[in-house]
């Protein structure tokens, strides 16, 4: 399945969609006839938005054992970290079945062709930014990352929601008694700039389109200028 995507997308571009609470300022709606990426929990708001995404990417183990029964109901190609791959049935229909990608904590790497190890990078839009130089996009532009968090502590430690999330665009994204692994910002910005480097060798590039995100790793356009 994977060498089946190889540069699939070739030359075209593709928007990856993260969940930072800028998305409540972000007009999502431009995004429905694009190449779009999303992430973990982003399915909370296709109702809302009308569309799904093109591809979803989960690879947190704390994410898929929590949502494995939303995850297995989504009809759309999905790409799952390969440990997970006990939380779904073998019979469910194709268009439910995801892809696994053998993911890894060894790093730091950026692999250009997802069918061997792919780094976490301590982060799913990591993975993601790798799935898509494998499927041969020309830019991908980054959505929703603000790269800020108000919950503090040590980096992937795992800690119990207690009430509405801040950190993303929904109160019930991780909610109360979700079990999460806060951030590891450092580590994540070390896979951001290996992706940079590779996409810009290829002639390629990752574009910051975020409203008001923190990061500084990708050049920066406003997002209504894309359009």
């Amino acid at each position: 399945r994977l060498a089946a995507l190889k540069d699939i997308h070739k030359g075209k571009r593709a928007f990856l969609i993260a969940n930072g609470p800028s998305l409540k300022q972000t007009d999502m709606s431009r995004l429905r006839n694009e190449f779009t990426f999303g992430m973990n929990r982003i399915y909370l708001m296709f109702p809302e938005l009308g569309f799904s995404t093109t591809y979803l990417t989960v690879v947190n183990d704390l994410v898929i054992e929590q949502t494995a029964g939303d995850l297995a109901a989504l009809s759309l190609p999905k790409f799952l970290a390969w440990r997970s791959r006990r939380h779904f049935p073998t019979n469910l229909p194709t268009t439910n079945l995801p892809t696994f990608i053998y993911t890894s904590y060894t790093g730091p790497r950026f692999s250009t062709d997802v069918r061997g190890r792919v780094w976490e990078g301590a982060t799913v839009t990591n993975v993601t930014l790798q799935l898509a130089f494998h499927m041969g996009f020309r830019q991908v532009i980054l959505v929703g990352l603000d790269h800020n968090y108000t919950t503090a502590g040590k980096p992937n430690t795992t800690v119990t929601s207690q009430g509405d999330d801040p950190n993303h665009f929904s109160s019930a994204y991780f909610g109360k008694g979700f079990r999460w692994q806060l951030p590891d910002l450092d580590t994540s910005e070390i896979g951001y700039a290996m992706a940079r480097e590779a996409y810009r060798e290829a002639g390629r590039e990752v574009l910051d389109a975020t409203i008001g995100g923190k990061l500084t790793i990708f050049p920066k356009v406003d997002y209504n200028s894309l359009f």
